[in-house]
């Protein structure tokens, strides 16, 4: 129980500055799970968005965006076992969606800002699979 208590506080300190609330500020369980739920489908969102940037800035590139698809696809089983993982000595409580959630929003953003860097690339550069804007 306190190992799971201390991986609650670990994750609601690591909430990046973006975070619009801090779910964990909330008064009880229920509207912390909410919350957090409402956080991680927020970041999906984003998440699919700047991926399908991405994917048309490669649609003339058919053997890099099918790259871009399988490693897409691990990240997210990478993601879903990760936090299935660290989420695992709650699972059954109240606060499992709390836990569960926080760690699929964070793990999210991180994947977004991954993207994001994708989408600064230059013209030129060697170390970048995407193509920069017209």
């Amino acid at each position: 129980m306190m190992r799971a208590l201390l991986l609650s506080v670990a994750l609601v300190l690591a909430a990046p500055a973006f975070a619009e609330e801090n779910c964990g500020d909330k008064t009880n369980q229920t509207d912390m799970n909410i919350c957090s739920g409402q956080q991680y489908s927020k970041a999906d969102d984003e998440l699919n968005k700047v991926y399908k940037e991405i994917e048309g800035r490669l649609k003339d590139d058919a053997d890099t965006k099918k790259l871009l698809v399988e490693a897409q696809r691990g990240w997210v089983g990478f993601r879903d076992a990760e936090c299935a993982f660290s989420s695992s000595t709650v699972q059954g409580g109240t606060a499992y969606p709390f836990i569960s959630n926080t760690c699929l929003a964070e793990m999210t953003k991180t994947r977004i800002n991954e993207l994001k860097g994708y989408l600064q690339c230059n013209e030129g550069d060697l170390d970048c699979p995407v193509p920069a804007a017209n």
